[in-house]
């Protein structure tokens, strides 16, 4: 089952990721462009979490139906999981790519992309075998309070200190996004624990799958106030932290997911709103993808900064700032995957992983 306004806000989810990722110049970047450093929660902060929640209602309305119709789980659940696999294989690969074509660069082994097929293999297989809402809840319930038990009890939430810094330190070393050599520790906010609870944030999206699904916008919409109001408080004792992905981050990032679900779904498939976005959005994996390489090209073949310098910064920046020229290049190379994906829409092209 396919929902027009799930199409669209998964692509403007997209198109907001590479306006984020792309920046002209790394050294002038708007605040709201940014990632908090540690805690807190910037609009970029939301983009990632947006996007898992919608892995979570895509899971749902495409197997909701055939579960339904006890459909046999083996089968399906191997689908999942090989789906997941590939997805990670795509994430490792890209990063081979960006290693290859930036020097200096060690190897990262985790990423946006194996963090997302972790969790829609994982949240895949507690969609057939735990199918129930109330074990589904229990569930997500279970994951929260235990991640803020186990940060709690191992080091609180400082960096380096925190429990899912010494695990990746650990395990990953210098696999890791950040990796000091001199003190031999390391960060990656895709890390290994810190994948439990955007798990929950599947998990969130799942629920709100079948909400959707069944035409309770209304209950999907007070849910998403209740989440953030919860996630709010809740960041009075843990803070919000996306490279930790505290609990209280999974309620209010989901929360406010929700409740852009609900009003996409309102506006585009009740009031018939066009659905902008919806090509980037049937083919998000691809564009994310495509984007990675593309910036890797233009930084590997030496085009990068005199492209940058020649048509966005000397131009734009002594008129309206070095932030406006940077993010007239993020602008301008999403448009192009924009304008791309929309033909690739128009042609009835699609790219399944």
């Amino acid at each position: 089952m396919r929902i027009t306004s799930v199409d669209a806000v998964r692509g403007l989810t997209v198109a907001a990721m590479l306006l984020v990722n792309d920046a002209g110049d790394w050294s002038h970047i708007y605040p709201w462009l940014e990632h908090a450093t540690w805690h807190g929660c910037t609009p970029a902060d939301f983009i990632f979490p947006v996007f898992m929640l919608i892995v979570g209602v895509s899971l749902q309305l495409a197997m909701g139906r055939q579960l339904e119709m006890f459909s046999p789980r083996g089968p399906m659940a191997s689908a999942v999981v090989l789906r997941g696999v590939r997805i990670v294989l795509l994430g490792v690969a890209l990063n081979v790519v960006s290693m290859l074509a930036t020097d200096g660069h060690g190897f990262r082994l985790l990423g946006v992309l194996q963090r997302t097929g972790i969790c829609f293999a994982a949240a895949g297989l507690i969609a057939i075998y735990f199918q129930g809402a109330r074990a589904q809840w229990a569930l997500l319930l279970a994951i929260l309070l235990g991640y803020w038990a186990l940060l709690a009890g191992g080091g609180g939430v400082e960096p380096n200190l925190n429990l899912a810094d010494r695990i990746d330190t650990a395990v990953l070393g210098s696999l890791s996004y950040q990796y000091d050599a001199a003190s031999g520790l390391a960060h990656e906010p895709e890390g290994i624990l810190s994948t439990l609870p955007s798990l929950a944030t599947v998990i969130l999206g799942m629920r709100a799958g079948d909400w959707l699904r069944k035409g309770r916008i209304g209950d999907l919409a007070v849910a998403g106030v209740l989440a953030m109001l919860i996630g709010g408080l809740w960041s009075l004792a843990l803070p919000l932290n996306k490279q930790l992905w505290t609990s209280s981050f999974v309620l209010w990032t989901g929360g406010f997911g929700m409740l852009a679900l609900a009003l996409a779904h309102q506006l585009i498939d009740v009031q018939g709103w066009p659905a902008v976005g919806r090509a980037m959005g049937v083919n998000a994996i691809t564009a994310y993808a495509g984007s990675w390489l593309a910036s890797c090209a233009l930084v590997a073949t030496g085009v990068m900064h005199p492209l940058y310098e020649n048509v966005f910064g000397a131009p734009l920046a002594p008129l309206f700032g070095p932030e406006f020229a940077s993010m007239a290049f993020a602008v301008s190379f999403t448009a192009v995957f924009w304008l791309a994906m929309r033909y690739a829409y128009k042609r009835g092209w699609r790219v399944s992983i």
